[in-house]
């Protein structure tokens, strides 16, 4: 069954449902228990700026959902879906895509959710006039490759769906992961907003000139490279060339190349590199392992260089890291 509602009914449940207020003076943090009627989990708003929001959504539905907005002003918007799948007008939105809007008018559309798995989602809204300031150059000029995100109250706002890259996928796991309160949580938070809309931003300068193209794989394909990275990430130790990892998910080499780097924004064994290294800071903070050990684990031969690859991503050596790591516990 399908529920269908609109908008207004949407966030009427929302305000009648029960509200948990965490205010503080630095920072406005707001958590909405999703309404019983509809599903269970939350919706947290942050407001880290004027003008600066983030958005946090984790729930699942009792019942498959239909939402009909109305035609409303869009601010600039970026956002990730973590788990989960929905649909947003004729396009399919599923787990590691994410998507850039900016601002103008947004028509009356459809938004379809499923019931059948959890979804979890980050939004982050900023004022048209805040973002010009991020990025507007000394002269007072916006790139020409970025205009086009800041249109006039009349004329249809820009949106578009990319993947979501590792650097961002790290980002998104400290956000929601942070493990600070009060002014700290706000200027933590605010750093690693802003750090996504570089990505993002870097994301779409590039795709405006062509150097990376919109998505345009086939579903089948898309699952096939998605199965080339579990495969990847199974065998850290000991991983299979590209030639024998395409053959494993049914894809030519090339094909598999280009449309890993299109859907992870990384060749293949970058990703793997950096998946590696990722893993390595996690077992340095949270292991007695040895960083011999640890190297070993993960993939790299030679303890050199992964001490030289380890200082190069995150500013110091292994065992420095894992130390200082130790000492603030």
């Amino acid at each position: 069954m399908t529920i269908t509602i609109s908008n207004q009914d949407y966030w009427d449940l929302f305000q009648e449902a029960n509200i948990t207020h965490q205010e503080e003076s630095e920072v406005l943090d707001v958590t909405w228990k999703y309404p019983a009627v509809l599903g269970q989990g939350y919706r947290r708003e942050i407001e880290l700026q004027p003008g600066l929001n983030l958005r946090v959504e984790d729930y699942q539905l009792h019942k498959n959902l239909i939402c009909k907005g109305d035609e409303h002003q869009h601010p600039i918007q970026y956002g990730f879906l973590l788990a989960g799948n929905f649909k947003s007008r004729e396009d399919n939105i599923s787990p590691g895509q994410n998507w850039f809007c900016g601002c103008g008018l947004e028509q009356s559309c459809i938004a379809q959710q499923s019931a059948q798995s959890r979804m979890l989602q980050v939004n982050v809204h900023i004022a048209p006039q805040l973002c010009q300031s991020f990025i507007t150059k000394p002269r007072g000029e916006i790139s020409p490759e970025l205009r086009h995100l800041f249109r006039e109250p009349s004329q249809e706002y820009y949106y578009r769906y990319g993947q979501v890259t590792t650097e961002m996928q790290l980002a998104l796991q400290q956000i929601l992961r942070c493990p600070y309160q009060g002014v700290t949580k706000k200027v933590y938070l605010e750093s690693k907003v802003l750090e996504i809309l570089a990505l993002m931003l870097e994301q779409e300068i590039e795709l405006q000139r062509g150097k990376v193209c919109p998505l345009s794989l086939k579903h089948d394909d898309l699952d096939r490279i998605h199965q080339a990275k579990k495969i990847l990430l199974q065998r850290l130790d000991n991983p299979p060339s590209l030639i024998e990892l395409a053959r494993q998910v049914g894809l030519n080499d090339y094909t598999l190349k280009r449309g890993f780097r299109q859907v992870f924004g990384k060749t293949v064994f970058s990703y793997l590199h950096d998946y590696r290294l990722e893993q390595a800071q996690q077992l340095l903070a949270r292991s007695e392992m040895k960083v011999t050990e640890i190297a070993g684990v993960i993939g790299f031969d030679s303890r050199s260089y992964f001490a030289a690859a380890f200082r190069k991503k995150f500013g110091m050596g292994p065992k420095a890291y894992q130390m200082r790591y130790k000492n603030s516990g």
